[in-house]
């Protein structure tokens, strides 16, 4: 699940709410259409995400495809031995019988691997800032970022992430001079 949440930029609500219904890995996209929450008295519920523009299809890297597969397969193995399969409303990240993740787990286990690391301060939702940060540096449109995130607005991207806003400035005067030679 943390590679997923690096190299899509998804939030973890919406990452713990995708079915396999909503992942094609053949053509390698994935469509986020709700979100998962723990409500005060333990329940879980879907709901839709958090703006309507966080509704979308994107784009998986071919690695990220990669891995989902893989995790498809391993899951398989598992529910073979518990008499049952992966079904396309199963869950994607879920426990080895199918039930749903909390979402306080997922982030309790984030904690775990990051401290086992060496490092502190860094959260989960991290993950989503670093994605973004990568394709800005990377010259990739804002407006591909924002729709990546699921942000309403442009300007919530650029307001974000505005700290890039020089670097990438910068490179784009260098490629400029680059094309001119």
């Amino acid at each position: 699940m943390f590679y997923f949440l690096l190299f899509t930029g998804c939030r973890r609500s919406e990452a713990l709410a995708l079915s396999w219904r909503d992942v094609d890995l053949a053509s390698g996209y994935a469509s986020i259409n709700r979100s998962m929450h723990q409500l005060r008295d333990g329940r879980i519920v879907f709901r839709q995400p958090k703006t309507p523009r966080s509704r979308r299809l994107m784009s998986l890297p071919p690695s990220c495809t990669q891995v989902l597969g893989q995790h498809k397969q391993t899951l398989e193995t598992i529910r073979r031995t518990l008499g049952r399969k992966v079904v396309e409303d199963d869950l994607v990240f879920s426990q080895a019988d199918g039930s749903p993740y909390l979402p306080d787990t997922i982030t309790h286990a984030w904690i775990k691997v990051i401290r086992r690391l060496g490092l502190r301060g860094v959260r989960l939702h991290d993950a989503r800032h670093t994605h973004a940060t990568l394709m800005l540096k990377a010259n990739v449109h804002p407006e591909v970022v924002q729709h990546r995130l699921g942000h309403s607005s442009i300007t919530t991207t650029i307001d974000t992430y505005s700290h890039m806003v020089p670097e990438v400035e910068k490179m784009a005067a260098l490629k400029f001079d680059e094309g001119l030679k």
